[in-house]
């Protein structure tokens, strides 16, 4: 009875638009007096700072703050000439120049919404004049930027890993392969548009242009080399790549000499808000997860899930519904902080690998950036392209089908996310 009246007060204090953290902090708070009383409140201030400074957690900035680099230091510029020289002979192919520098892009930053503002705001202009309608421009950009969250490294990822108690570098290897197939799922269905609707060619292959736009962007592809090779090859932590990435790109910035101090600057500015909403919303998950470990609600809920049924196949299709609704309304950031610690129980005692259901997680989400009412990535995307949210959805439906094929087959063929995990690590 106290947690569904938590949760209807948590709903109304979001209806009424107050902020998630907030709403999460004075659930979690009544919670614990309802139960506890207030001796319980008098250490969640260092509660809060403890849940809120843990080692992975520094990584979130610093990927955030090496794409804004990225974008200010002429590197994205260099890496969409080249992708350009490649697939512009391909009809349709700016939407593929797309896809591919936001699997890229997405490398370096691990954030969608900033991979939709840097790449965005210089391919849908371009796609637009090149007569692109705005809807299939602002829909090819949101899609592709929310699934390159899948490739490592990928902030929803991090927050998982803290999340599930986890290994940040083993989400990492996973995602590897359900984002490659996306990535060639898209790619599908924007030369299938490109087909339909007579897209046009950008340019004829030009073998010395791809050549001369390699060697220039070369240094940009140390990046992804740096990061994951570090990463993988077990030198540095997921976290202390993230440093290294800063550093990279602001040694690859200075050596184009392109750094724009203004632009940097304005995007360091943006990175550091949206790194404070993560941790505000992490510190105020302590709370309520506090209360919920003590009131056992997570194993109460595992029990009565597995008396309805012990297959865990049909524990992730429950999951993988109740992960697509909460994408509806919530940031994959407050959805991962708020319900995975609810359900790890649940998979634990179901035989689920929390590295596979992490996968399973940030493709749930992915999806959920695309769907209203919250959709903070699509929304971003139509702001740029100055594009009706529904005109847009209309044709993003078909980019949303090749995530949920995806989702499908990562949730099922289990191999398809863990082959490399399990070569790499176990």
């Amino acid at each position: 009875m106290l947690l569904l009246m938590l949760f209807v007060a948590l709903v109304a204090m979001i209806c009424l638009n107050v902020p998630i953290a907030v709403a999460l902090a004075l659930a979690g708070v009544l919670g614990l007096v309802v139960t506890e009383g207030t001796d319980s409140l008098v250490t969640i201030a260092l509660d809060m700072y403890d849940g809120s400074t843990k080692f992975s957690l520094i990584a979130i900035p610093m990927f955030v703050l090496a794409g804004a680099i990225m974008n200010a230091g002429g590197i994205s510029k260099r890496l969409i000439a080249f992708i350009s020289a490649l697939l512009g002979f391909i009809r349709g192919g700016l939407a593929m120049v797309n896809i591919g520098v936001s699997m890229f892009f997405a490398e370096i930053s691990g954030s969608a919404v900033a991979d939709v503002a840097a790449i965005g705001s210089i391919l849908i202009p371009a796609m637009k004049k090149k007569g692109y309608g705005a809807p299939f421009a602002a829909a090819v950009t949101s899609s592709s930027a929310s699934l390159a969250i899948i490739i490592p490294p990928s902030i929803p990822m991090i927050l998982y890993a803290v999340s599930a108690n986890t290994s940040v570098e083993q989400l990492f290897v996973a995602g590897f392969i359900p984002g490659i197939l996306g990535g060639a799922g898209l790619m599908g269905v924007s030369y299938w548009f490109a087909r339909r609707y007579n897209f046009p060619v950008e340019e004829v292959f030009n073998a010395k242009k791809v050549k001369e736009t390699f060697i220039d962007a070369l240094p940009t592809f140390a990046l992804p080399v740096i990061i994951l090779g570090g990463i993988f090859g077990g030198f540095v932590t997921a976290t202390e790549a993230a440093g290294l990435a800063v550093l990279a790109s602001l040694v690859i910035g200075m050596w184009y000499g392109e750094v724009d101090f203004k632009r940097l600057k304005s995007a360091m500015l943006d990175g550091g808000m949206q790194t404070a909403v993560v941790m505000v919303l992490v510190a105020a998950s302590v709370l309520m997860g506090g209360f919920l470990t003590r009131a056992q609600v997570p194993q109460e809920i595992a029990q009565q899930i597995l008396e309805i049924t012990d297959n865990k196949w049909v524990i992730l299709l429950i999951l993988n519904v109740f992960f697509l609704v909460i994408g509806f309304f919530l940031h994959s950031a407050a959805a991962i902080i708020l319900v995975v610690p609810i359900v790890v129980p649940l998979i634990q005692a179901a035989g689920i690998d929390p590295v596979h259901f992490g996968i399973i997680v940030t493709l749930n989400l992915s999806i959920g950036q695309q769907t209203p009412p919250v959709a903070s990535v699509l929304i971003t995307s139509c702001s740029i392209a100055r594009a009706n949210i529904w005109d847009v959805s209309r044709v993003n439906i078909y980019f949303i089908a090749v995530l949920m094929t995806v989702l499908l087959i990562t949730t099922y063929i289990p191999a398809v996310p863990m082959f490399l995990v399990e070569l790499f690590y176990r």
